[in-house]
């Protein structure tokens, strides 16, 4: 069998993988992430996928390489990880009391084939104070996390619910991926 790469440096991802085998290698893309300039909020994470995905491939060619990208979406506008303390406090005051979507698009990469997909799950926040918003700012959590918060650490704290897969939110939609990677392997 083909070796599978996660094309990823996300140690959540690495963790998630393990659920689907554990005879993966991981190895992060270097490659910095460009969006086209008119690409729609909602494709962009399947269009990171693959550029993730097609610079691991194009030094592994005889593996199986899966590329992620998870971004959080609100008023058709991407929130990526904060550069800094004030970005992580906008981004947190916007998804305040609101919905928003957090979607992660995936690419299954090999010389024979592809397979791009995405998951969508809406996640609805209470409505947070400055106090809790820079509570979790010191924490130090939010800074390598798109949309500033982690679902699976301290922000679970700000979520009122959920509509979709919750592992989508951490950033890998287990279930479709290993769905997808079983059809993708026949």
């Amino acid at each position: 069998m083909k070796k599978i790469i996660l094309a990823s440096a996300s140690p959540r991802r690495k963790e998630l993988m393990k659920n689907i085998t554990n005879d993966f290698l991981t190895i992060a893309s270097l490659k910095e992430e460009n969006l086209p300039q008119n690409i729609e909020a909602e494709k962009a994470p399947v269009f990171l996928a693959q550029q993730k995905a097609q610079d691991i491939f194009s030094s592994n060619p005889e593996g199986i390489v899966i590329g992620c990208d998870t971004v959080v979406i609100i008023d058709d506008k991407i929130l990526g990880k904060p550069k800094d303390k004030k970005d992580a406090y906008n981004m947190l005051s916007t998804l305040s009391g609101n919905t928003h979507k957090v979607i992660t698009g995936c690419c299954i990469l090999s010389k024979d084939k592809i397979k791009i997909f995405s998951a969508k799950t809406l996640v609805k926040f209470y409505p947070l104070s400055d106090d809790e918003i820079y509570k979790y700012i010191d924490s130090g959590d939010c800074f390598d996390k798109a949309g500033a918060y982690g679902i699976q650490s301290f922000g679970m704290l700000f979520v009122e619910g959920i509509d979709g897969d919750f592992f989508n939110v951490v950033g890998l939609p287990v279930a479709r991926l290993k769905r997808e990677l079983e059809e993708f392997l026949c």
